[in-house]
């Protein structure tokens, strides 16, 4: 019998492929260090996302779409997303044997969940795991004792495991969920009818088994506040199918994720927590999935330098290694120091979620902190990632745009991040919506009490401060705790969302340096304030540090 391996042809397309993603990383377990105090044992996953779910991940976007199957065979109505063989055995490692989904609320915390979002890098794949654990998450605190039977499942305790799915915007509105005119009525006992056809763009559609949907009830307010959320499960209490799958819509990229269009007729469905509710149940479940936004951005960006720094290795131009070259350098140099800012900020607010995610967002000063962290991580992050992945694209050059290399699919993916959960416009709203509750104030206190620990370089600590104290007068407000409300600060609400987010990283930068005695950090922090903050040329650079800084795996 010949043992000998099939060749492995796909290492022919990726510098990258291969390699234990997690194991190189040295920024991120430095950071997650400073952040959570511990460093998660992930070098098994680091193999996996770097090598099998890297190669699968590429082939289902170019070849193994998702498909919705309508009809079957013998003239039953199916309306199934049938997915590809190697996706469905990558998303099952991923939950029952990685464990994925169940840390947070098995003894674990939310760092191991979104540093396996960070290191799987796929928005498809993170898309659904990560609207499993919405599901999971809103019946774990709002559920009744009876939905809360279906959180085992969703989070891979069971062999029959079950996909959840977040179906809130609509085609009239988007992101209004003000304008939803999905119906939701009151049958018998618990039991509700959901009516209505708007559900556009229904990600995990034709594979979730239980979706959390909003709807109006029959005599809800007008407005966001008039929606209850409600969990609706794929099948009927008679083995029907319970809403319908009209179509999967055809993307630029995030293809291995069925999304489509849901037509509910009398759907089944239980109410969860308080009809009155639903709009705070769902600003909750938004920003579970902002935060995992962040982090599968970043992780996007960090496989699209890992693509270039390789790439930059082995190829040569005029007569030495790409590598050498000074403008390689400095496009590397501004790409990893971009990437460790957006990280430290991801980072900051996984810490404060941890502290407030129990907490009730309708009443918590905590939760509104980490709600202000929440929009600004996400807005950076998808900058962030937009950019360096094409920074990375054009590094590789002409063979950057061809469809056949994974740096191509890189960007594509990356594209969607400023979009999903809102784009920045919508960040920029409910980041205001948050500051009037008082949450600028814990903000700064915070932002105090952490400049204070950086030791050699706290006038630029304090500079940072400074920037951030102008930023929020830009509202008229005593340290913004009721922020002037007219068309004007709406105007420059996205200017103080970005103003925010490079100051923040910056501080975080400088204080994780002083804090873990790393060097690393603080050049990063003050290369970051000079670059991405005063945008000024440099005057001088040693570039030997510079060589040393963007190799990340020594």
């Amino acid at each position: 019998m010949n043992d000998k391996p099939v060749r492995d042809v796909y290492a022919h397309l990726s510098n990258s492929y291969g390699r234990n993603h997690y194991e190189i990383d040295r920024p991120l377990h430095q950071l997650l260090t400073y952040f959570s105090g511990a460093v998660p044992k992930l070098s098994e996953l680091g193999d996996f996302v770097g090598k099998e779910l890297y190669e699968i991940s590429d082939y289902v976007d170019k070849i193994g779409n998702p498909k919705i199957i309508t009809w079957g065979i013998n003239g039953e109505r199916v309306d199934e997303a049938w997915l590809d063989p190697a996706e469905r055995w990558a998303l099952e490692r991923l939950v029952k044997e990685f464990g994925i989904n169940k840390w947070a609320y098995r003894g674990g915390n939310w760092f191991d969940h979104y540093t396996f979002i960070y290191l799987i890098a796929d928005p498809g794949l993170a898309c659904i795991l990560t609207l499993t654990n919405q599901t999971a998450y809103a019946l774990f605190k709002y559920g009744s004792s009876s939905q809360k039977k279906v959180i085992p499942s969703l989070i891979g305790e069971e062999e029959d495991l079950k996909f959840g799915a977040t179906w809130f915007t609509e085609i009239q509105g988007g992101s209004d969920l003000g304008s939803n005119v999905v119906r939701a009525n009151k049958d018998k006992g618990d039991k509700w009818t959901i009516n209505g056809d708007t559900k556009y763009f229904a990600s995990d559609a034709g594979l979730a088994d239980y979706a959390l949907v909003t709807a109006r009830p029959s005599k809800g307010a007008r407005g966001a506040k008039g929606l209850a959320l409600f969990l609706v499960p794929r099948l009927t209490s008679l083995s029907d199918k319970n809403f319908r799958i009209t179509r999967l819509k055809d993307k630029s990229a995030t293809r291995n994720v069925p999304t489509g269009e849901v037509e509910f007729r009398d759907s089944e469905a239980e109410v969860i927590g308080e009809p009155g509710k639903g709009i705070y149940y769902v600003m909750e479940n938004l920003t579970v999935s902002r935060i995992a936004n962040s982090m599968g951005a970043l992780g996007l960006a960090r496989k699209a330098y890992l693509e270039a720094y390789y790439y930059a290795q082995k190829r040569s131009s005029f007569g030495k290694p790409l590598i050498e070259h000074p403008l390689i350098q400095r496009d590397l140099l501004d790409m990893e120091v971009w990437i460790e800012g957006a990280l430290a900020l991801a980072l900051k607010t996984i810490y404060q979620f941890q502290k407030s995610w129990k907490e009730s967002i309708a009443k918590s000063s905590l939760y509104d902190y980490t709600r202000i962290l929440t929009h600004i991580s996400k807005n950076l992050s998808s900058e962030m990632s937009s950019e360096v992945t094409k920074m990375a694209m054009e590094l590789h050059g002409g063979i950057g745009f061809l469809l056949e290399f994974p740096i191509e699919r890189l960007h594509r993916e990356a594209l969607v991040t400023p979009i999903w959960e809102g784009g920045s416009n919508i960040q920029a709203l409910d980041m205001l919506e948050a500051i009037g509750k008082g949450a600028a104030v814990t903000l700064l206190e915070d932002l105090r009490s952490i400049s204070a620990t950086v030791d050699t370089d706290r006038d630029l600590a304090q500079s940072c401060l400074d920037n951030i104290g102008s930023t929020l007068s830009l509202l008229d407000s005593e340290e913004a705790q009721k922020p002037r409300q007219d068309e004007f600060t709406e105007f420059i609400a996205k200017d103080i969302l970005n103003s925010l987010g490079h100051n923040i990283a910056t501080i975080l930068l400088l204080a994780a340096g002083s804090s873990l005695k790393e060097p690393r950090f603080t050049f990063a922090g003050k290369y970051y304030f000079s670059r991405f903050i005063k945008h000024e040329i440099p005057t001088k650079m040693n570039i030997s540090r510079v060589r040393n800084f963007i190799a990340i795996d020594r």
